[in-house]
């Protein structure tokens, strides 16, 4: 699987590569721009990302910004359906605006908020069909 972690926070985004690398192959962004660089690059070497671990809060473009032109970058490209990178926000806004966000104009697959729940991660994981139900890891 290719996993494209994408957050500013340096302890988060360590967990999530520690907690990630054991279910593929795991690339960084720092932040929104940095994603939409990586991601249209794995769209021309048709080496597409599986999965994409989305901050909304970050400097430059935002994880909401982002994942909406990560979408039309799909749309321009006829990618959609089950080909559409899976992405699951994770961040600390909690609030139902940001939320309903992330769904309707993001169309983003799953919302996890901070402090991340490892069970958690890997469940919504299960759920879109990335990992196996009997798949599981710990962090150190």
């Amino acid at each position: 699987m290719n996993i494209l972690i994408v957050e500013d926070d340096f302890v988060c985004r360590t967990l999530l590569q520690k907690l990630l690398t054991s279910y593929g192959s795991c690339h960084i962004a720092s932040n929104g721009k940095e994603a939409l660089t990586a991601f249209e690059q794995s769209l021309s070497k048709n080496d597409r990302y599986d999965l994409i671990c989305l901050d909304i809060m970050m400097p430059e473009m935002d994880g909401q910004e982002a994942l909406q032109k990560i979408r039309k970058l799909e749309d321009e490209r006829k990618i959609g359906g089950t080909d559409i990178v899976k992405v699951i926000m994770i961040t600390a806004l909690t609030d139902p605006k940001n939320i309903m966000k992330a769904f309707i104009k993001g169309h983003c697959e799953a919302y996890i908020t901070k402090p991340i729940d490892p069970d958690q991660l890997l469940a919504e994981m299960k759920k879109l069909g990335l990992i196996e139900s009997d798949e599981s890891t710990t962090i150190d």
